[in-house]
């Protein structure tokens, strides 16, 4: 029989503040976002001290080691110490942030800023009145 400390996954999840309430921690862990030790689990299965979790939100994938055991909801400089985050994970968060905000700039700058002028207005009302020729 093993004894050795244990939380259901969806409890730590929410308690090392990945998930804002843990039904959402529970919906994540059903749909397949969060696998532990590289199996889909369920809400209720255990996690034990070193496990190693990939969290996927929003986009973003994280894997994270379990360091300390928790049920309970601590501010967020205590929850940060219940796992660490592997430095794949973080150099791989890093290039998605680097690679959106690139992104972003390109695309920023390829839209026109503010209103359209009294010539840009005419334009478009003689291109809509005409049409696609």
């Amino acid at each position: 029989m093993d004894t050795s400390p244990q939380v259901r996954i969806d409890k730590w999840l929410w308690a090392a503040r990945f998930f804002k309430t843990r039904s959402l921690a529970t919906q994540a862990v059903a749909g397949g976002k969060v696998h532990l030790n590289g199996q889909r689990v369920k809400p209720a299965h255990p996690v034990r001290l070193g496990d190693e979790l990939c969290i996927q939100r929003g986009g973003l994938a994280m894997t994270v080691r379990v360091l300390v055991l928790s049920e309970q909801r601590r501010p967020a400089p205590e929850a940060a110490v219940l796992y660490q985050e592997t430095p794949a994970s973080q150099e791989a968060r890093e290039r998605g942030r680097e690679e959106r905000q690139l992104w972003r700039s390109i695309h920023d700058n390829a839209r026109p800023a503010g209103r359209p002028s009294k010539r840009d207005r005419r334009l478009i009302r003689t291109f809509v009145r005409k049409g696609p020729d």
